[in-house]
């Protein structure tokens, strides 16, 4: 038997146990989905001044709240006159993407530069100087400051990862106690203490009338965090490779970096994919944590925006609102590392 039929057998009507799962699987379906359409869409309000007007119009979800904070939730407080640099900034970090993350996009080849550029390019735009009005770094907020953080913590925690991984693995030991200590001193530590210290504690170990932007630290201290986890990660991968492959890479001749950029690393990260995905779902998730610093991520403008006596009551749309957000761009994130392993999957199966 082939078909849509047989595909429906063999996955839910296997068996007696898959048959009752598929019939409560069903019975929930049928109870839940539609009230829960009714109240996200048919009965909500869309449109309205504040929360009593919201319930006098439907018995569904108020997403005016949404609607009237959107370029809040999106910009935070950066100015509404500069805005057109963070969508530029968006738009450029997307071109710079698509041709690191896929090896058929145009200017593939040119990818490693247009990585290099783009951090200093997105940095020159939305904080400014150079010919742009210069914009306070405590006015990010919102996506925007998610981004930022996010992006920058996971574009620079893999190459510090990578770095500390080998190092764990150096012959030269003073290298060797350096990163062994690093990376267990930070895994050893919350995020949320090193958050702490970036915002209260590093300028007491600066000399005088050096500071740092609280933004600035805070981008040092995750991306930190982050690459110690990205060197376990890392390391992880590497003890999975066989001692042949090195030995292999000793008897053509080939000296130590070079053996680990054509053989060994290619090798490990490959092994290494779902970890070092899973460590930036988990980073880009708990960019969340600023908020206790006083920056405001969408939660810290969601929060703002119930404290507003218009709109208090609506904690289920807005907090549903910035779920959503994070579970597309993770779901993003998962999707591509099934896609990339499935394209560098070597095995076979006879």
């Amino acid at each position: 038997m082939v078909g849509p039929w047989a595909w429906i057998r063999k996955n839910f009507l296997s068996n007696t146990t898959n048959v009752i799962i598929t019939l409560l699987a069903c019975w929930f379906i049928i109870e839940t989905v539609p009230m829960l359409l009714d109240w996200l869409f048919f009965d909500a309000a869309w449109t309205a001044e504040n929360r009593d007007e919201c319930r006098a119009k439907a018995s569904g979800a108020c997403w005016a709240v949404i609607g009237e904070r959107f370029s809040l939730f999106t910009y935070g407080f950066y100015p509404i006159a500069e805005r057109w640099r963070v969508n530029l900034s968006f738009v450029l970090m997307v071109f710079a993407l698509i041709p690191i993350l896929f090896d058929r996009a145009p200017l593939h080849k040119y990818a490693l530069y247009i990585a290099t550029a783009l951090p200093l390019v997105a940095g020159w735009l939305l904080v400014g100087g150079l010919g742009l009005t210069p914009v306070e770094t405590d006015q990010f907020g919102g996506f925007m400051l998610t981004l930022v953080i996010g992006i920058t913590g996971i574009g620079f925690s893999l190459p510090l990862g990578l770095l500390l991984a080998l190092g764990r693995q150096s012959n030269l030991r003073i290298i060797q106690i350096f990163s062994i200590g690093f990376i267990e001193f930070i895994r050893g530590v919350p995020l949320i203490t090193l958050l702490f210290v970036a915002s209260t504690m590093l300028n007491y170990f600066l000399p005088p009338g050096i500071t740092f932007d609280l933004l600035f630290r805070v981008l040092i201290m995750v991306t930190l965090f982050a690459s110690a986890y990205m060197a376990e990660v890392i390391r992880g991968g590497l003890q999975a490779i066989p001692k042949g492959q090195f030995e292999a890479a000793d008897s053509m001749g080939l000296h130590y970096w070079s053996s680990m950029r054509l053989i060994i690393l290619p090798q490990a990260l490959k092994i290494s994919i779902p970890g070092i995905v899973n460590t930036y779902i988990s980073l880009y998730k708990d960019t969340t944590l600023v908020i206790i610093i006083g920056l405001l991520d969408p939660l810290g403008i969601g929060r703002a925006s119930l404290a507003d006596t218009r709109w208090t009551g609506l904690s289920n749309e807005v907090y549903l609102f910035v779920a959503i957000f994070f579970f597309i761009s993770c779901f993003a994130m998962a999707r591509y590392s099934l896609y990339l392993e499935n394209k560098l999957k070597t095995d076979y199966r006879r």
